[in-house]
């Protein structure tokens, strides 16, 4: 297919391309909506923050969580289970972070959290858990948006931040939150899909990608920017994807780059790099492209855009969707519908 000549009608029908570039959009209001929830002081009081999630809404809690590492006051973690961690008690903060507020295995983990006397908070566009969320007196960060979960990130990310900051739990301020949506909307102008591919680096390294098994690398705030780039390559795509956190993979992942043999040429990774990584981590990047180049594996490099870390990962989470949904349209496959998943959906209810 080509990509300057994309009649989206066809390959897009439910604008996904829509989706990816209104997350600047997502993002502000997202912010707004934050702003005029009332939350209980109390919630600040905590030793720890539990996200539970799942897909394309527990992945806003890993960005939040990477992003608070150096910048909140008590531990994040992110659980996608049925089973809330055995830490999880009074002094913890729970929130269901559910697109749709009915996925099982967050209502269970939830719901388990509740009883232990957890402090909750509910983050989604309604279902089970607002409902859950009401009956129980606990606040609701309730957004309005008509996509794949997936494609609602901006929401799932910026109401988490949001909502830690407005407790005191995570350091954010509304200028940085600013910058990240002005890197985006500049760079989402040479990314758009009538930006011919001379021009357009995410259809570039889509076109590169194509017929490979992506594997995606990044590093500190980066790490799960990759993760995200790896969901959405098997959501949009439909293709198998992988991805790795540097500089761990410099202690194993580099020594597969040997066998088996004949799979070099249809690998090709992604380097996700920020002038914020460690000095270090520069060097290590630098070495494993040597390694990369000598294996026979093709690689891209992408910088983030930006001064703030916010910007820096929101920036490479639009290239990233952006990427994919090229690649998507290489491969000749509609980016938004999950068949795969609604059936497995199907059979669980059906148990």
């Amino acid at each position: 297919m080509n990509l300057d000549h994309l009649d989206l009608a066809t390959v897009d029908p439910q604008d996904m391309a829509g989706h990816i570039a209104a997350l600047p959009d997502q993002c502000l209001e997202a912010w707004r909506l934050v702003q005029e929830q009332q939350l209980p002081a109390a919630y600040g009081d905590v030793r720890n923050v539990v996200v539970m999630g799942m897909g394309g809404s527990a992945i806003g809690g890993d960005l939040v969580r990477a992003f608070a590492a150096s910048r909140s006051s008590v531990p994040i973690s992110v659980v996608r289970e049925y089973d809330c961690p055995h830490y999880v008690g009074r002094e913890t903060l729970a929130i269901a972070s559910s697109y749709s507020g009915n996925t099982e295995e967050t209502l269970a983990a939830f719901g388990e959290a509740l009883e232990r006397g957890a402090k909750g908070l509910v983050i989604g566009t309604g279902g089970q858990l607002a409902e859950l969320a009401r009956r129980s007196g606990l606040p609701i960060i309730q957004f309005a948006y008509r996509s794949q979960p997936r494609a609602a990130v901006g929401y799932s990310i910026v109401c988490l931040a949001g909502a830690l900051a407005r407790l005191g739990l995570l350091t954010l301020s509304e200028s940085e939150l600013d910058e990240a949506v002005a890197v985006m909307r500049g760079w989402q102008n040479e990314l758009l899909p009538d930006i011919p591919l001379d021009a357009n680096a995410a259809k570039q390294v889509a076109s590169r990608l194509f017929g490979h098994l992506p594997v995606v690398y990044g590093a500190g705030i980066l790490a799960e920017v990759a993760h995200r780039w790896k969901t959405q390559f098997n959501e949009n795509t439909k293709g198998w994807a992988c991805h790795d956190a540097m500089s761990e993979l410099n202690h194993n992942a580099v020594l597969g780059y040997v066998n088996p043999r004949d799979l070099a040429d249809r690998i090709r990774v992604v380097m996700l790099r920020s002038k914020a990584d460690h000095p270090r981590i520069h060097l290590r990047y630098d070495v494993t492209a040597q390694i990369m180049d000598e294996a026979g594996i093709g690689h891209d490099t992408i910088w983030a855009r930006g001064e703030g870390p916010l910007a820096q990962m929101l920036s490479l989470v639009q290239f990233g969707d952006y990427v994919t949904y090229y690649l998507a349209c290489l491969y000749g496959v509609d980016p938004t519908p999950i068949p795969a998943i609604n059936r497995l959906k199907e059979r669980l209810a059906e148990s």
